[in-house]
């Protein structure tokens, strides 16, 4: 643990050696998912969930192969709600007898049965949720007489009192450190908000981050209704920061986000881009990430000369300056002060282009400059990467890939070097 005022968390560039990560393995919540429930939970297919653990392991090493520590969610959770004060802290958040499944009987005996609990144990059904079945045997005698619930009897017994949360998978979106701070974000999708939670909890009072001396740049929930994903932010480095504006991140979180980087200095320019509002671009890591100092990949459907940007920089009375851009990739190359920015496309047919968008061929992790871990399926993004001097790093993605996710996706860098 560092010494109180020393952060030795950061984050300074998309494509610096990557040192520390948080992943979380499927588990609990992967078993829940069935056919009827995949929407709600955000899902675009079950999941074989002992091949996605074998994947994710698998994932998990060759990040530890090159160097990389990896902390694990659960265990982090896990450690975490080892305090009396993380417990607390968490239900009062997450059991409001307001819910309109719960009400004040439920949320009071849902509470008793939690806080009851190992710190692995609660860990594993914040993360996996639980149904009226394990509470009601969780309960036995401790039960009071005479409570009763009306939102429980209402209940069948596989009905859950509380939701799994299977996209918690997606390190990134919830969690993402930009320079010498984290951003705990409000998500913008309800079957995701819970998992914001569990963040707080994480850097409020696990030991590693607790004294850490980051700073806060989104407090979780206290930013909503405005929106901020993960999966939109880039740090470039060079006091830069890219965001998406899509189906995910709203203009108040860019603006909001932006004007608290400005007030510490930590960034000097936000840069703003545009994206279709459909599941298929939910992020902007899903169809642009960096890759090399002077390098990105494009999806191939997108053409650069149509995609709107802004660059936003400090402005008078804590409100950004805004000015739109004529050329996303112009605006980039000069904040990192490059002649070009190399934009990288994979040359293919309109099929074989929206299948490996589909299987987020763009959506790869640097671990080092011009080093990339990709999924194994888009063989003809990752041979176009290999032709223009990347390192690919193959992982097999089929299960892991059902919730629309890659590697990028799948990972919240809490320590990496500039570039």
């Amino acid at each position: 643990m560092s010494k109180s005022g020393e952060n030795m968390f950061h984050v300074d560039s998309e494509i610096g050696v990557l040192k520390q990560v948080i992943l979380h393995e499927p588990g609990l919540a992967f078993e829940r998912l069935t056919p009827a429930n995949k929407d709600e939970l955000l899902f675009d297919d079950v999941v074989w969930v002992s091949r996605a653990q074998q994947e994710h392991r698998a994932f998990q090493q060759v990040m530890r192969d090159r160097g990389v520590t990896v902390h694990l969610l659960h265990d982090l959770l896990a450690e975490t709600v080892k305090d009396e004060q993380a417990v607390a802290f968490v239900l009062e958040r997450i059991l409001d007898e307001r819910q309109p499944h719960l009400g004040p009987a439920l949320a009071r005996l849902t509470g008793q049965v939690l806080s009851a609990m190992g710190p692995d144990e609660l860990a594993t059904h914040l993360l996996g949720g639980m149904n009226k079945l394990e509470l009601t045997q969780a309960l036995g005698e401790r039960s009071p007489n005479g409570v009763r619930s009306l939102g429980l009897d209402l209940m069948a017994d596989d009905d859950f009192v509380l939701a799994p949360l299977p996209n918690s998978l997606f390190t990134r979106d919830t969690s993402c450190w930009v320079y010498d701070g984290v951003s705990v974000n409000p998500m913008m999708m309800s079957g995701r908000k819970r998992e914001t939670v569990n963040y707080e909890a994480i850097y409020n009072f696990h030991p590693m981050f607790a004294e850490s001396g980051a700073h806060r740049w989104i407090d979780g929930e206290a930013m909503a209704p405005a929106a901020l994903e993960g999966g939109d932010v880039l740090v470039l480095g060079h006091g830069t920061v890219l965001i998406g504006l899509g189906e995910r991140t709203t203009p108040a979180g860019v603006e909001l986000l932006a004007r608290r980087l400005f007030r510490t200095g930590s960034a000097q320019r936000v840069i703003a881009m545009e994206l279709p509002k459909a599941r298929a671009f939910m992020h902007l890591d899903t169809v642009l990430t960096m890759v090399d100092e002077d390098a990105f990949t494009l999806f191939t459907g997108l053409d650069r000369r149509e995609l709107r940007s802004w660059t936003l920089t400090p402005g008078r009375h804590q409100v950004p300056d805004v000015t739109e851009n004529k050329d996303v990739f112009d605006a980039i190359g000069n904040a990192l002060g490059l002649d070009a920015v190399r934009v990288l496309q994979t040359r293919q047919s309109s099929y074989a282009a929206e299948r490996e968008q589909w299987n987020d061929g763009c959506n790869l992790l640097a671990i080092a400059p011009g080093t990339v871990i990709a999924y194994e399926v888009n063989e003809n993004s990752n041979r176009m990467l290999r032709e223009n001097g990347i390192e690919v790093l193959e992982v097999r993605g089929d299960q892991l890939g059902r919730g629309r996710g890659g590697p990028r996706c799948m990972s919240c860098p809490i320590e990496r070097g500039a570039a």
